[in-house]
């Protein structure tokens, strides 16, 4: 599998997710105070790196044919997850993300904090949010990486690079990153994710692929056309937002 295909899939769920995460760590750090904020962000950071070393070497103690039934299954859950909610959202059946609101919610609720626990509620809000919008991350990144040492490294190389990314952006602007098209970026990641667990799944029940990796090209190709056909049925039928 491309390298460089890898780590760009990684680094667009990555920066979805952080961007989510950073709307976060932003409330505690303007409402309570940066060393709070910064803290549990790092915190969290540590246990999703803890949990990348360790799961993703694990997992290449699996037969191989296995490895890739089980990872094909996981990355098509996941992104068949992300491409319904895409889905929905493009429909206007469901609420497009909308991170000044979200950052507003934040602060309202850490602001209505009782003083003396403030810094304390901050902390684990910080932690806790960070946490919960990167484990989906480690878990793609893990298996992605399953294959080898290789793939676990561009993997994480592209996760690393957009966490990066966002957080300089976000602490030089001190604001949420409202202006990044998060709901296309979560529509491509789950095309993307949806694409490679099915080729995983096939391989790993011994589908051989015509063209090997450029059938990747075909998958993503009809999941777009299948995608786009449900956003329009779904404009069409209209009804109650999901």
């Amino acid at each position: 599998m491309n390298g460089w295909t890898l780590a760009g899939t990684s680094f667009l769920a990555s920066a979805v997710e952080a961007v989510e995460a950073l709307t976060i760590v932003l409330a505690v750090g303007v409402t309570r105070s940066w060393p709070v904020a910064l803290r549990g962000a790092a915190f969290a950071l540590l246990v999703l790196a803890l949990i990348v070393v360790l799961f993703g070497p694990l997992l290449r103690l699996v037969p191989i044919d296995q490895l890739k039934l089980v990872v094909g299954i996981v990355l098509t859950l996941f992104g068949l997850s992300w491409l319904r909610k895409a889905i929905l959202r493009f429909a206007g059946r469901k609420a497009l993300k909308n991170e000044q609101a979200a950052f507003d919610r934040e602060v309202s609720a850490l602001r209505a904090a009782h003083e003396a626990q403030a810094d304390q509620i901050g902390l684990i809000t910080s932690f806790k949010g960070v946490l919960i919008e990167g484990l989906e991350v480690a878990i793609i990144v893990v298996t992605f990486g399953a294959a080898s040492t290789a793939a676990l490294g561009w993997s994480a190389a592209g996760a690393a690079a957009a966490v990066l990314l966002v957080v300089v952006l976000g602490l030089a602007l001190k604001q949420p990153a409202s202006r990044v098209p998060e709901n296309a970026m979560k529509f491509v990641v789950g095309i993307m994710l949806t694409s490679f667990g099915t080729f995983w799944t096939g391989e790993g029940l011994g589908i051989a692929w015509w063209g090997d990796d450029l059938s990747l090209l075909l998958l993503a190709a009809f999941y777009l056309a299948v995608s786009t056909a449900l956003v329009a049925a779904a404009r069409v039928r209209g009804g109650v937002p999901a």
